[in-house]
């Protein structure tokens, strides 16, 4: 259609989600279907937090609140950021919005013009590149590899740095992959940043709680304070706190850059739903037990799934450090036969396969920049994932 913009032409609708719709449509058409596809805690919100939502509700906080976010939540995220990372914000350089997503694509929008480079890592979270796109800016995709269990080295970062790069944009726990950059891995990523000052770093540290084992989470800004002016740090309540759909996320930055996010939210959504702020402020704030049960339930699953794939002969899959995604890779299964005669030759066609066959759906890796792969979401449970992962065998084994 003419009508419509040519910057439609630029971007693509988000995989994930098409692949979840995709199942939804097929259970509902009476299909046995087991969706592995989404990116969302099977836990419900904690009761506290839900009592917070009703209370503010009761207590009439239903209007506008300001653009960015109520001053409580602005406290709130300020102790937070100084309670786990050791950094030290002011309300003045918050921001509150409609979700990670929201804020993610305000700061770019924010600070990208034409030729303006943006270094992603791959595998990537589906919208990062087209958020760049939209903005403006150019993303440069950096693949790691499943040796290095697909994390960026410094050399591959310094190579990817040119005088037009803007953002490096970092995400750990990765998601697709849950792999998690601990201090020295990181370490080695900020040296490289601190020989170029004209690159910020935008970090997406979403699944920044659920990490698991000996892992311990850190973030550039806490890594290597020298970065501090230069960093976006990006976080939201929905994935430790089981709060997907309150749809909260915040960042801390620089004043200015945090002003001109402001500035771009005013006109377009304008502030967050008020109840969600209200809920998010009980949640940064209260008690945090239920989240190392919870991920005592992640690692478990993380467990069955990592070694129920490993057994099947042509996938390989790594052991991811945190989030609840596992990214297997399907090599040894490229060019081989369905029954059906068709050929596995992407992965693409092999999650459409697999869930024509089976009723498994998970989402193919091209799509988070890095083949041939999939991604599966593990927070389900234990016998949902335990039918899966016997499902995907026996599809995998009946390839010839």
């Amino acid at each position: 259609m003419t009508f419509l913009s040519h910057t439609l032409s630029r971007v693509k609708p988000s995989p994930t989600i098409a692949m979840s719709n995709t199942a939804a449509e097929l259970k509902a058409q009476g299909r046995d279907i087991i969706s592995l596809s989404a990116g969302e805690p099977d836990f419900d919100t904690p009761a506290h937090i839900r009592a917070a939502g009703i209370a503010a509700i009761n207590a009439g906080h239903t209007r506008y609140t300001q653009v960015d976010g109520i001053p409580e939540l602005k406290q709130a995220i300020c102790a937070k950021f100084k309670r786990d990372n050791g950094l030290d914000y002011t309300p003045a350089q918050i921001s509150v919005g409609t979700g990670g997503k929201q804020v993610l694509y305000n700061a770019l929008m924010a600070t990208l013009n034409p030729g303006d480079e943006v270094i992603i890592p791959a595998p990537y979270w589906v919208s990062y590149p087209d958020m760049v796109l939209l903005a403006g800016g150019t993303p440069v995709v950096v693949q790691t590899r499943i040796e290095d269990n697909f994390k960026l080295t410094a050399q591959q970062l310094e190579a990817a740095i040119t005088p037009k790069t803007k953002w490096f944009l970092f995400n750990s726990p990765s998601n697709p992959t849950g792999a998690g950059y601990d201090h020295e891995a990181l370490k080695a990523l900020t040296d490289v940043l601190m020989r170029h000052p004209h690159v910020h770093v935008m970090t997406d540290d979403m699944y920044e709680h659920l990490a698991y084992d000996d892992f311990k989470f850190c973030t550039p800004a806490q890594v290597e304070p020298g970065l501090y002016a230069r960093t976006l740090t990006v976080n939201g309540v929905s994935k430790a706190y089981c709060m997907t759909g309150w749809r909260i996320g915040y960042a801390a930055g620089p004043a200015p850059l945090i002003a001109a996010m402001r500035k771009m939210q005013s006109q377009s959504t304008s502030n967050p739903c008020s109840v969600s702020q209200w809920a998010a402020v009980a949640a940064l704030n209260g008690p945090h037990d239920f989240i190392a049960e919870n991920n005592l339930a992640f690692v478990r699953r993380r467990n069955l799934v990592v070694a129920a794939l490993n057994q099947i002969p042509g996938i390989t899959c790594p052991n991811p450090e945190g989030a609840f995604y596992v990214y297997p890779s399907i090599a040894g299964l490229i060019g081989k036969k369905t029954p059906g005669g068709c050929v596995i030759d992407t992965d693409e066609v092999f999650a459409t396969e697999l869930l024509n066959a089976t009723g498994v759906a998970v989402v193919f890796g091209a799509a988070f920049g890095l083949s041939p792969c999939f991604r599966i979401s593990y927070a389900t449970s234990d016998a949902i994932l335990a039918d899966a992962c016997a499902r995907i065998h026996g599809f995998c084994e009946a390839l010839k």
